[in-house]
């Protein structure tokens, strides 16, 4: 069934494309950048139809090139795994998670102690990349928790995060801070979206305040965790989600302003290669990730 497949070529096929490069994927494979080159040309006339778009620094799939990676990637993934059944060994390892900063430090940080005291050989090297990661090129990264927006094609998503948006100020302060005229707001500002003005709208109608009529005085921030900080140090009142709010509420750092007026939010994706989420380290950390986002 098999005695066809170019298994050399597309092992070659793989690194390079992972790699985004020839002489990388070399270098993986202990070969030289001359034979990774034969193999992609030899499965290249083998397919009849071209893998890669050559170009003056570097490489780039062409849209047959990317599909062909999706598919051989997951089953090179699989082998390796269904390999790793058969050579036992202790539970040890470790696995990279790319998330937003904010998420990272106000929400998944704080609560990472509890999982290295069930799997403290299992180390978690955190990614805080301003720009979304293409899991299907970087192989070096085995979760990534997104925040809104479509779940990409060719992801598995093993689970989400609700949120909704609430005020909140420092412990004893908000509703002195509410009753000034006008209160100091604080808000968040990500590269022009509009998403916190929006809101602070929607909240203000729901609540029936004409805050955002009456010019308030506005504090802006680039990171959500520097405007909670903002607030908690009794600086104003913040706009933000109850995901990344919910630490600093429970250890008495800020208080909600009018805790039944709340207006729907985004979700957190948590998304991988189909087939990573069996990887035993990867697996463990996402069986932990859904206690700790299941609702209390």
């Amino acid at each position: 069934m098999f005695v066809e497949l170019p298994l050399t070529a597309l092992r070659s096929f793989e690194a390079a494309a992972r790699l985004c490069s020839f002489k990388a994927a070399a270098e993986e494979l202990h070969v030289t950048p001359t034979a990774i080159s034969h193999q992609i040309r030899q499965l290249e006339n083998w397919l009849g139809r071209a893998l890669f778009q050559r170009q003056p620094r570097g490489v780039a799939l062409t849209d047959d090139g990317r599909r062909l990676f999706r598919d051989v990637h997951g089953a090179l993934l699989e082998v390796a795994q269904s390999v790793a059944v058969l050579r036992p060994r202790p539970d040890t390892g470790g696995l990279t998670v790319t998330t937003t900063a904010s998420f990272a430090a106000l929400w998944l940080v704080p609560r990472l102690g509890r999982f290295y005291a069930r799997h403290s050989g299992i180390a978690v090297r955190i990614d805080t990349c301003a720009r979304p990661i293409d899991l299907e090129q970087d192989a070096s990264v085995d979760i990534a928790i997104r925040y809104g927006g479509a779940v990409p094609a060719g992801l598995h998503r093993h689970g989400a995060m609700q949120e909704f948006f609430g005020v909140y100020g420092a412990v004893g302060q908000a509703r002195a801070e509410a009753a000034k005229q006008p209160p100091t707001l604080i808000t968040v500002e990500w590269g022009g979206s509009q998403l916190y003005e929006c809101t602070w709208e929607k909240w203000c109608a729901a609540a029936g305040l004409d805050w955002m009529q009456r010019t308030p005085r506005m504090r802006a921030y680039d990171e959500e965790h520097y405007a909670l900080y903002a607030a908690g140090a009794g600086q104003g009142l913040v706009l933000a989600s109850s995901v990344v709010t919910a630490g600093s509420v429970a250890r008495g750092l800020l208080e909600p302003y009018r805790p039944e007026i709340s207006v729907p939010g985004e979700t957190y994706h948590v998304l991988c290669v189909p087939g990573r989420e069996r990887h035993p380290p990867v697996k463990a950390f996402l069986r932990w990730l859904d206690e700790e986002m299941s609702p209390s």
